[in-house]
């Protein structure tokens, strides 16, 4: 308060000597009482007639331009004021047109206004249509830029706008240019035309200006043509079949520009024509003018030269796009190949073979594009995949990506394969790339699986050869890849629960199946739960000693016993009632009849809140599952093993992404619980397995016990929504990290740790007693060392041998993520600054840092701070942002915050990196803390932002230069 007090004092001092005008140091000093809400009506009220005072007696353009940008900044942070300041810049002269430039700063003045203040009084309607084209013709180019890109802010008439675009299209300035071009195509969706012959007009200017000089017109033009030639087509419906291929012809004649960006555009408005000849779509694939053939009638009157003319501007433009030599050229001609090929299923058989030759190429984005539409061919129900194809496509299944791999694994869950050639290549490369990539297990299975249910028919023939494969390696007569035998199994009892007979299943091949229940029962998810698969498994398989008479024990071959593949068999009444409603087709799988599935009713209410085909939930809930199995292995001594499964496992998650907010959670929550167990492994490796015990505590080991003790507590301060089993497993983490402490011979913090520990340890027999959770044994071990009479520290002093015997039985839980679990994060953004427009700040004085910050899931009792820090490596300061300031409720708060930074150096430049942080509280309770500040138990929400500021006065000299 004494710092804005003292700039108060220096602004009205720097007003009495500069009466008649003001200098840029002035300004920005107005420009920090501005921003700052602290600063009294009075002051503000001062500064607004000082400011429409200079607007009319100086002559100064640059003094001139800033004093608009204040009385933009004023209106937005002092709304009161808004209306005042519209009016006064609107009634002022600088809105005549003898001073273009100024005239255009005025006007965008008052867009700003209008877009930032909510008041129904601001408008601009009153602006006068011959006022604005005087000003589109005035000498000042920048001025005729801005307002063309800007004309849709005015309520201006949609023929002025249509006759000043179309005019400008003509102007010599290639950016004017382009700014026109964009105004006819964002004008379609303001403006309904109902002359044709303006339309006409239109877009025969547009054809013309393919042929302009410059790249950025022709790439306008093209949307031109595309938008306002379909409009042209729909507004004769007995000449649209023509104009249609009239704009695809002349579209796909710029597939072959020499820009590249000319090229992605016009591939891009390419799929937008909805109505093309099929003669024409076969001509793209073909770089050969193809014979006019039956179908030249499309073009009513015209002859066929004109036919053969326009055919040759289509002739192989796809070919030419998908053989491009930029990449995004490329990914461009697919995706319009992906729009175009629901027009002709002729033509998407044709395209197939060409798709084919794209899987090869050197791009992980074009491979994904083409396998993207050829899952919509699959989809739409033209994709027809013949034996041409099937070696090509199979070796995607290799591919170095996985999202590659991924996506052609989702096509083969939706093709109908018509050979059982085909068939057992298909599963004999989903079962190679299994082997190659290990980690693909999650999603591997589930097309086997769909894979078995669609072609059931197939299993029954090759289920003898999956029988004698498994047998052997069950028997040890081979070697046993569990993966591999897995997969098989999944593919003969997921024939099996198709309601249709498959013919003959050998009934021992359920019997192993349940020894491998964990592992495959992902694999059938969507069809029913895990107990009730493993009911399913176990009354297919009983069937063994009713028939085991059947089997010949002597030389000749063996007669297995069958078993039919409907549900009659089925002991399980839950089983048998959820495969009779099994008829339902899913939405997932709406492609192929023949394939029904039902999704599982789970039993968890929690579950059932989740979106039930997000693949993202379903793949962090598959890793959740099998950590248990990794710390069984780091327990082992495998700890090399377990973290290159947890590095792999993370990997696939940070290469996923999704917009749905749950999705996003789980993605968060599980890739912060894995960094968790990766530091626990680490540090459990450096313990003697036998005692559990560290006699030597090295600074590598401190500084993972450190990492692992930050990690939890961030763990759960980012993370709302725990249920009370949830609660209590996090809090065993972090009674964990103490005892590991507590492990160490030579610790030299073991009073703080303790404290740590018991405070720990009572939210634990609270979270017992008010909840219905059974303890741990690691939990109830831990008990006896600290009794509830202990009243001091000291009297806790177990030797650490005691606490490694307690640390033995600690295990790892198959933590569930339940859908109410929410990640607390934040999004700052810095308002008009980067490395080209930094902020002005004076020497000595505080400048305002504007921030626009959006919270997730913060909740009222949450504190929260943000930190500066200078240079990198400099002081930091702390501003404390009270929650009653946000705007919202729910999930999301969004509201606008100006952080006062007081310590600007004597430097022309300097920069600032901002972030927000979560104070956490707990911290302060252990270790007594009662200073201002944050202190040191600060979680960060946000990656740092950088906030570049400079010296007015340089500001100054630069702009004058």
């Amino acid at each position: 308060m004494q710092m804005l007090s003292q700039s108060m004092d220096l602004f009205h001092n720097t007003l009495q000597i500069e009466e008649e005008s003001l200098s840029l140091s002035t300004l920005a000093s107005m420009r920090s009482l501005i921003i700052n809400p602290s600063t009294p009506q009075s002051t503000i009220t001062s500064i607004l007639q000082k400011l429409i005072r200079s607007l009319e007696l100086s002559h100064d353009k640059v003094l001139l331009h800033y004093s608009l940008n204040l009385l933009t900044h004023l209106a937005i942070h002092h709304s009161s004021f808004s209306h005042f300041v519209f009016q006064s810049v609107c009634s002022h002269s600088l809105l005549s047109a003898q001073s273009t430039r100024l005239a255009v700063d005025s006007l965008q003045v008052l867009a700003l206004i209008t877009e930032r203040v909510p008041d129904p009084g601001l408008n601009t309607d009153k602006l006068d249509d011959g006022f604005f084209v005087s000003l589109c013709f005035g000498p000042s180019v920048s001025a005729r830029l801005w307002l063309l890109n800007n004309a849709g802010h005015f309520q201006l008439r949609p023929s002025l706008l249509f006759t000043v675009f179309l005019g400008f299209t003509n102007d010599p300035y290639p950016y004017v240019r382009k700014a026109s071009l964009d105004g006819l195509v964002d004008l379609i969706h303001h403006g309904i035309f109902e002359d044709s012959s303006l339309v006409d007009v239109c877009y025969h200017r547009a054809v013309q200006l393919l042929g302009d000089m410059e790249d950025c017109v022709r790439s306008c033009a093209i949307r031109v043509v595309a938008s306002w030639g379909l409009m042209l087509a729909a507004s004769n419906a007995d000449m649209k079949s023509y104009w249609s291929n009239e704009v695809f012809a002349k579209l796909c004649s710029m597939a072959r520009d020499m820009s590249m960006e000319v090229r992605v555009e016009a591939f891009t408005a390419l799929g937008k024509v909805e109505i093309v000849s099929e003669d024409f779509l076969l001509q793209t694939l073909s770089k050969r003018v193809l014979e006019v053939g039956k179908k030249k009638e499309v073009f009513g009157q015209n002859t066929t030269e004109q036919f053969k003319m326009l055919a040759a501007s289509v002739a192989g433009a796809l070919v030419h796009g998908l053989e491009d030599e930029f990449f995004q050229v490329r990914k461009s001609a697919c995706l319009s190949l992906q729009r175009l090929a629901v027009l002709s299923t002729e033509f998407a058989h044709e395209a197939l073979n060409i798709l084919m030759d794209v899987l090869n190429d050197d791009s992980v984005v074009v491979r994904l594009q083409a396998l993207k539409t050829m899952y919509y061919m699959a989809i739409s129900g033209c994709l027809k995949v013949q034996e041409k194809h099937l070696h090509m496509f199979l070796g995607v299944l290799a591919d170095n990506s996985r999202e590659v791999r991924y996506s052609a694994r989702k096509i083969l869950k939706q093709v109908k394969l018509n050979s059982l050639l085909l068939f057992k290549s298909t599963i004999d490369g989903l079962l190679h790339s299994l082997s190659i990539y290990p980690q693909d297990e999650a999603d591997v299975f589930p097309a086997v699986s769909h894979i078995g249910w669609n072609h059931k028919k197939f299993v029954a023939i090759v289920s003898k050869e999956v029988f004698e494969e498994v047998e052997a390696a069950f028997e040890g007569n081979s070697e046993f890849d569990s993966a591999r035998v897995a997969a098989l199994l999944i593919l003969c009892i997921s024939a099996s629960l198709a309601h249709v007979n498959v013919g003959t299943i050998p009934p021992v091949l359920f019997s192993y199946a349940v020894t491998l229940l964990g592992r495959i029962s992902s694999a059938f998810i969507d069809v029913m739960e895990r107990d009730a698969l493993l009911a399913y498994l176990s009354d297919k398989s009983r069937s063994i000693d009713c028939f085991a008479s059947n089997i010949n024990h002597g030389g000749g071959e063996k007669q297995l016993p069958l078993v039919q593949g409907d549900y009659s068999y089925c002991a399980s009444n839950d089983v048998t009632s959820l495969v009779e409603t099994s008829h339902k087709i899913d939405v997932e799988f709406e492609i192929q009849p023949q394939f029904v599935r039902e999704p599982k009713d789970v039993l968890n209410s929690q579950v059932e809140q989740r979106p039930v085909h997000d693949e993202v939930i379903k793949f962090t809930d598959l890793t959740l599952s099998k950590v248990p199995d990794v710390w069984s292995l780091i327990q082992s001594g495998f700890t090399s093993e377990a973290l290159k499964i947890l590095r792999s496992w993370k990997e696939d998650l940070a290469s996923m992404r999704s917009d749905f907010a749950g999705s996003a959670d789980a993605l968060a929550f599980t890739l912060q619980y894995l960094q968790i167990i990766k530091h626990l492994a680490k540090i459990w490796g450096n313990f003697p397995q036998e005692k559990l015990i560290c006699s030597r505590a090295t600074g590598a080991l401190d500084f993972e016990l450190a990492k692992l003790d930050r990690k939890v507590e961030e763990f759960r301060i980012r993370f709302i929504g725990f249920s009370p089993q949830e609660e209590l497993n996090v809090l065993e983490l972090m009674l964990v990290t103490c005892v590991l402490r507590l492990c160490e011979a030579d610790i030299c913090c073991r009073i703080l740790t303790l404290k740590r520990l018991t405070a720990t340890f009572s939210q634990v027999e609270h979270l017992l007693k008010e909840s219905s959770v059974a303890p741990s044994t690691f939990i109830a071990e831990l008990r006896k060392l600290l009794p509830e009479g202990v009243t001091s520290i000291n009297e806790a002093s177990q030797s650490p041998l005691e606490f490694g015997k307690c640390l033995k039985l600690f295990c790892l839980k198959h933590f569930i993520y339940s859908g109410t679990i929410r990640h607390v994060r934040a999004e700052l953004s810095i308002v008009n600054n980067d490395f080209e427009h930094p902020l002005p700040f004076v020497s000595g004085l505080p400048v305002g840092i504007e921030c626009d910050i959006t919270l997730h899931n913060i909740a009222s009792d949450h504190r929260l701070w943000l930190s500066m820090t200078m240079n990198d490596d400099g002081p930091s300061q702390y501003v404390f942002m009270d929650w009653k300031l946000l705007e919202g409720s729910g999930e999301e708060r969004n509201f606008a915050f100006v952080a006062p930074f007081y310590g600007t150096p004597k430097a022309s430049s300097f920069k600032l990196k901002v972030r927000i942080g979560l104070k956490c509280s707990f911290d302060d309770a252990v270790l007594g803390q009662t200073c201002e500040g944050p202190g040191l138990g600060l979680a960060f929400l946000c990656p740092d932002k950088e906030v570049y500021l400079s010296n007015v006065l340089k500001t100054k000299s630069h702009y004058h230069q």
